[in-house]
């Protein structure tokens, strides 16, 4: 035999439906969240994929770049490619400075950590006009990030003054 409850006012029974509404939310939430821990328990951990995010800048404070530059008048002597690592912890990592399809320095580092923020610079002799790239390449020698500037003569930076 059914159960019936019942009310002398209206109110009553709004009020009984509400509760009775967020009773039966709260155990929804409760099973849900139940069975969320269960599949966080049989997930494995994620894997990170090795990738690196990286800019050129005339300077480097407090480990970060100062600015972000793609291009610089050879009145720059020196130039960093500043890299955030991710995924590559245990593993040596090179920066490989090339001019004219030619290396020019490969500077290497030991990653410590899942993140890491690393820096090399060049210095450019005032002749070396021109594009230049940098490849951000892993112990395995997979290039995982390419950069490049342009080192501008006073002519190169007269024009692009002028054209914007």
């Amino acid at each position: 035999m059914p159960i019936t409850i019942r009310f002398r006012h209206p109110v009553p029974r709004r009020r009984f439906a509400v509760v009775m509404a967020f009773v039966a939310f709260a155990g929804v939430l409760v099973c849900l969240g139940r069975a969320s821990r269960g599949l966080a328990q049989e997930l494995p951990d994620p894997v990170l994929v090795p990738s690196a995010i990286a800019q050129f800048t005339t300077g480097i404070e407090n480990r970060e770049p100062i600015d972000q530059v793609t291009f610089v008048r050879n009145g720059i002597a020196i130039i960093y490619l500043f890299s955030d690592l991710r995924g590559l912890a245990g593993q040596t990592v090179a920066h490989r400075w090339s001019y004219r399809g030619q290396t020019m320095a490969e500077v290497h580092f030991a990653v410590g950590g899942p993140r890491w923020r690393v820096w090399s610079s060049k210095e450019l002799d005032p002749s070396w006009l021109g594009e230049w790239t940098v490849e951000i390449v892993a112990e395995d020698d997979e290039v995982i990030a390419v950069e490049s500037f342009s080192y501008l003569g006073e002519e190169d930076s007269k024009r692009g003054a002028e054209a914007q």
